[in-house]
């Protein structure tokens, strides 16, 4: 597997609450650069994200973030704003209370409304795996199959833990054909990376790899070493 074929998998990540817009810039040029899969911002960059790159990267951003627990009103109204403003995905956090709640098929009922609102944009949803039970990742892996949505994601890399390899397995083995999976927080370098990939990922969200890549001077075409 080549540093390319790695990075065309990479959401590029800033979601610090610090960030500037001088950064934010930064990291869209990079992403083109590099050839990641998207820039994944947050909302409020939005609109000048996507008015600076234009058709050269899509822009991806977070909703109901990072915790969840807005009301499923705001979280549509969210979605339809940063759509608006140019994104062409959507990242939404679930409300993991209803999860503990086993209210099931309430969180099923919000996935399909910003679905709804997305249309055919690409809409990934956060299940936040290191708050969760070995049964409870289980269950949101079926609602999610059942689900509209597109990808299910590991985690918002703003809780306790991020993506786990043995998590993306359990994704693997119980999410329907056709379903994606997304890897996120705490992805260490490109061979970790590799070993996420294998296990089925399809997406990866993290900042490292491209500052890597940027700092090793990689060749994308080189295989991982």
């Amino acid at each position: 597997m080549t540093y390319r074929d790695i990075l065309r998998k990479v959401d590029h990540t800033l979601l610090k609450q610090p960030s500037t817009w001088e950064q934010i810039k930064e990291i869209c040029d990079d992403a083109v650069k590099f050839e990641t899969a998207s820039v994944c911002i947050p909302p409020s960059f939005v609109k000048q994200a996507a008015e600076y790159l234009g058709e050269k990267k899509p822009v991806c951003t977070v909703i109901g973030f990072p915790n969840g627990y807005h009301t499923t009103a705001v979280k549509v109204f969210e979605a339809k704003e940063a759509l608006k403003d140019g994104a062409k995905e959507i990242d939404m956090v679930i409300n993991i209370g209803w999860v503990r709640m086993g209210q099931y098929d309430k969180v099923l009922a919000e996935i399909n409304e910003l679905k709804k609102a997305c249309g055919d944009h690409i809409l990934k949803v956060i299940i936040e795996t290191c708050l969760l039970t070995e049964e409870e990742k289980v269950k949101m892996c079926e609602v999610v199959s059942a689900s509209e949505a597109d990808f299910i994601k590991t985690s918002t890399g703003f809780s306790i833990a991020g993506a786990t390899k043995p998590d993306v397995a359990l994704m693997k083995a119980h999410m329907a054909t056709g379903k994606k999976i997304k890897a996120a927080g705490g992805i260490a370098d490109f061979n970790d990376a590799e070993e996420f990939v294998l296990l089925g990922a399809d997406r990866l969200g993290t900042s490292r790899l491209v500052l890597q890549a940027k700092k090793k001077g990689v060749d994308l075409d080189d295989e991982i070493q």
